[in-house]
Parts: C-alpha cells; structure tokens; sequence
C-alpha cells in the first residue's frame, strides 16, 4: 500500500540474512529493505507486547468491580444514594480525562518507562485504598469517590500506551498493533465481570486480617487482584520494557525519550501536522465513543420497558448479551487488521460509521404493537430523569430481594409509553450486532488513522487529548440518553443518534483527503 520515494537505503545481502531483519513486503522494489537487527527487532516487540498486556490490565481495573460498586457503596456508607454513585461511576473517566494530557506530555520528553510506573502505582495505591473504604467511621463514599477517580487518573497511561505503540510501529505494522491494544482492552472489559463473578463464592462476610484491619470478601478480593497485576506490571516494564522509535519506513529515530545516542539512527523527519485532520479526528472519536457508551446504558432499561423483563432477568439476558458483543469486537478487531490492507483505514472508517447508523436505524419504532405497561408505581425500574447513577442502578439491584411480585413493562410516568411502539426483540438484537461490527472497526480506525496523521513526531500530549476525549464522551453519552429516552422515548433518541451519525459521515467527507499519513502529505511515500 505505501511505496518508499526516498533512495540511498542500503539493501541487506545475503551474508547478512541471519543478523538483519528486513521490513520488505511482497513483490516491492529492493529499496524497500530496511536494515534492523535482530536483536532491536526482538526487543522492540517485546516492548510492545509488554504495553498489550498494561492496556489489559488497565481495563481490567475499571471492569472488575464495575458490578459490584452498588451493593457495596450501600454496605459501607448508609447515605450514599442513585446520584452519588453516578459520580463514583464518572469518577473514573474524569481521572483518566485529566491525567491524558499530563502523562502525554510527560512521555514526550522523558522515558515512557517513568510515566507509565508512576501511574500504575497510583493505580495500585488507589485498589488498596478501595480495600480500606470500610474502615473509616464516616465519610465513607468519599474515600471510595477518591478510590476510583485514581483508578482513573492511572488509567490515563492509555495515552503513553498509544502514543508509545506508533512511536515504535512503521506504517506496515500500525493498523496491525492499534487492532491487537484494541483487542485487548477489550478482552480485559469482558474477563473484569468475569473475575468479580468468580470472587463472588468468597461472599460478603469473607475473612479479616484484625493485624492490618483488612477484609478479603466479594468486593475487595477483585481490586486486590488489580493491585497484585499492577506489581507484577511494573516489575515487566522495568525488567524489559525499552525505548524505541521508528521513522513511517520502519528505520529507527533519534529518540528523545533515551539518553544513549546512536550513530546509526536517523533524524525524525520534519515538517508541520495538518491540525484540521487532528481535530477532526478527536472530533470522530469522541462521537464513536459517545455513541457506543449510550448504547451500553440504555441496553438494560430498554429491556425491561420493552419485554417487560424483571430486574433479574435483565441483569442476566444484557449481561450475556454485552459479553457476546465484547467477543464479536476481538473477533473484528482480527479481523480488520486483514481488511485494512485490501480496503484502506478511511474506507473501514466509514464503512463502520454507515453500519452504525443502520444499527440504530433498526432500533427505531415501528408498527402498531405496544409494550406492556406498568401501573403500579416501581422506582429504577427504567431510566429516571434525575441523575446519571439512576442510568445503571438497575444493574446493581440485589439479587436476594423478593421479585416475585415485581411490577414489570414501560413505567406509565413515561408518558411515551402508551403511544410508542414496541421495539421487537429481534430488532434489538439486529440492532446489537450491527452495532457489535461498527464501534470496533470505528474504533480501532480512527486512532490508526490519527497516529498515522501526527508522523513519527513524539505522539504523548497528542494521544493524550485523544484519550480524553473518549473519557468525555463516555461521561457525556450515558447522561444524554438518559435525559432523552425518559422524556421522549427510544423514537426521537435513536433518531437524534441516526442524525448525531450522519453529520459525523458528513465531517468524514469533508476531510476525508486529508486523513493521510504524515509521510505521504509530505511526498515521501506514496500511498
């Protein structure tokens, strides 16, 4: 797909073949051969498997308790209520959505291997204080709030991680290396709900350690885990995490972020950034990640007021459902790395964003049936108007309360609900597949594309916005569709979303020339 313009790159004779590796593909001219030893080549992928296994675990850190918070919250603090936990729950994108920006621009002008300890221990410290939360004898919520808006705020490595990859991928290996840190963090936010249903055998009660006041039950055991990984993490980054960089070709740069000079490095290119591509990239992933994020929030009430489906049965059916669409991502995040190379980024991109739009199209309402009203008067039964923890408290409701005499259907304090109608399950879950195809390959794309705009330059402060800009979104998303789906129903808040995707196809097209690699605005490959 790129052909190299520059000449003068040595070729690699056969003497050499068992000391040098070569980035030659199929059927391309000889001074595509870049000289890279063996050795450099081994230790830069380890590096970047090390980095795979850090974006795991920092999913990992948000998802293993994400179930759990609830109950909890409840047992340690009596005055904690629906919109407190909205903010425990948001706590943790706005600490990733600060710290983004500082770790990126940390990463910029020193060894990745410093921001990223930094913000693992912060992670590890913020699991042991989320141990703790009960001991304190008021205030509780508080210390928890603090607990996982550090879990957060460590999370914002996401953008050292990226900008660390594409540092150190050329422009053959980048679609490649964005799709497996994809694949990763999300198999890691579908194995956390599965480590916290295994440590749910432990119980509530659990056992305590009186010496250090610690309680190893159901709701600690998972982030004492996190905190164990965080270590073993560290451990890996410093025994055999290592700088590297390398130019869109695959040659390797003078890097910054390294104290020992090479004689045998090249100087990074020069030459300026197409700001507009930028933004209109950060505005193309915080659109994706806003719209995927409402759809994760309104998968579960939308159940229960269409198929009248208990607290219970909800929590189980969406569960099975959210888990079958994390597996379909890992499976298109493979998948796409194939695509790419036949279609191009740009194309994928769009393709998604259109697959998307037909997935909420298919959501929209239509017919002459209708829900199952429910009468009596059942509070977070469905979405309320008030606050963003009522979105998901659903989720958290305990499984020992009595349900055989819970009212179900569309709560008639909805006014829509009794001329709305009825969303049929197959159209939901239609719905759920399209959606399942579209945000990965949107999603893996759309940072590909951004890390291929911004050039071999130092990514960090870049990545950085770009990893606030989806912890935005996913504040943003599920307080949206709260506030529409209540008032006005799933008509006019999948057509807003319809609507919110075709001025986002629109903003594609128009720079659409311009989401070209660094190297090629610059005429030194040729796509």
């Amino acid at each position: 797909m790129w052909d190299l313009l520059e000449p003068g790159i040595e070729t690699v004779s056969p003497a050499l073949a068992g000391e040098f590796l070569t980035t030659e593909p199929p059927g391309k001219p000889p001074e595509w051969d870049i000289i890279e030893t063996e050795e450099h080549y081994k230790s830069r992928w380890r590096s970047i498997r090390i980095l795979y296994l850090t974006m795991f675990l920092s999913s990992v850190g948000f998802s293993i308790v994400i179930m759990s918070i609830w109950p909890y919250l409840q047992k340690i603090d009596q005055t904690a209520d629906a919109s407190f936990l909205g903010w425990v729950i948001a706590s943790f994108s706005l600490g990733q959505m600060v710290a983004s920006p500082i770790f990126g621009l940390w990463s910029n002008y020193r060894p990745r291997k410093e921001p990223l300890i930094v913000s693992i221990f912060i992670s590890v410290a913020a699991n042991c204080l989320y141990a703790y939360v009960h001991v304190p004898a008021s205030h509780n919520k508080y210390y928890m709030l603090a607990a996982r808006g550090l879990v957060g705020f460590g999370a914002g490595n996401v953008a050292v991680i990226r900008s660390y990859i594409a540092g150190a991928t050329s422009l053959q290996e980048r679609t490649s290396s964005m799709a497996n840190t994809s694949a990763c963090q999300a198999l890691g936010f579908i194995l956390g709900p599965v480590f916290q249903t295994c440590f749910a055998l432990i119980g509530e009660k659990g056992v305590t350690w009186d010496v250090i006041k610690l309680q190893i039950n159901m709701y600690t055991a998972p982030v004492l885990l996190g905190a164990f990984l965080g270590i073993l993490n560290i451990i890996l980054i410093l025994t055999i995490l290592r700088e590297h960089r390398v130019d869109d070709s695959g040659r390797q740069c003078k890097n910054i972020n390294f104290e020992e000079a090479n004689t045998d490095e090249v100087q990074v290119p020069q030459g300026n950034i197409d700001q507009v591509a930028v933004v209109a990239t950060n505005v193309l992933f915080f659109v994706i990640l806003f719209i995927f994020a409402l759809f994760e929030t309104i998968v579960t009430p939308l159940t229960m007021d269409m198929y009248a489906w208990t607290r219970e049965q909800a929590v189980l059916y969406d569960g099975i459902i959210l888990a079958a669409l994390g597996v379909e991502a890992v499976v298109i995040f493979m998948g796409i790395k194939l695509l790419s190379k036949k279609i191009g980024e740009r194309a994928l991109l769009l393709g998604g964003l259109i697959i998307i739009w037909v997935g909420f199209f298919v959501l929209l309402p239509w017919g002459n049936q209708f829900p199952k009203i429910q009468w009596e008067d059942l509070h977070n039964n469905s979405i309320p108007n008030t606050t963003f923890g009522e979105v998901i408290i659903t989720l958290w409701k305990s499984p020992r309360e009595d349900h055989s005499e819970e009212p179900t259907g569309c709560p008639v304090e909805q006014a829509w609900c009794l001329y709305t109608p009825v969303i049929h399950l197959a159209q939901f879950l239609i719905s759920a597949v399209l959606v399942g195809i579209g945000y990965p390959s949107c999603n893996v794309m759309s940072y590909t594309l951004y890390s291929k705009i911004l050039g071999p330059n130092p990514q960090g402060v870049y990545m950085g916005w770009l990893t606030a800009s989806g912890s935005a979104a996913r504040i943003l998303g599920p307080v949206f569709i709260s506030q529409v789906y209540t008032a006005w129903g799933p008509r006019w808040a999948f057509s807003l979303v319809c609507g919110m995707v075709v001025l986002t196809i629109t903003l594609l097209g128009a720079v659409y020339r311009r989401l070209v690699a660094f190297s090629v605005r610059h005429g030194r490959i040729q796509e």
